[in-house]
């Protein structure tokens, strides 16, 4: 599903228009964005967990000429989904 997929889905649920539905959608993810560039964890009951890992530097090589290259230390966005959307996504019912 694309970011385009899920406004228009949101605004046929919400029977709002695709430009408040694509508020809706843009405010969320700027929030989720915010809170983790401010190291907060969100968690959402029911769906999973948001958290930033923080990666140390290392040392790499480059593919096209096989030097050494230092690469620097990063913080990289992890998600853990909840208990209920592993078993949604496993019940074999469906």
């Amino acid at each position: 599903m694309t970011k385009a997929e899920l406004v228009d889905q949101v605004a046929r649920t919400t029977q709002l228009t695709k430009k408040h539905a694509e508020i809706i959608v843009n405010t969320i993810f700027d929030s989720i964005v915010d809170s983790l560039r401010g190291g907060e964890k969100i968690e959402l009951r029911g769906f999973g967990s948001f958290r930033i890992r923080n990666r140390g530097s290392r040392i790499g090589r480059n593919p096209k000429t096989g030097d050494r290259v230092e690469v620097p230390p990063k913080r990289i966005p992890y998600f853990k989904p909840g208990k209920e959307l592993r078993e949604l996504l496993n019940n074999r019912d469906s």
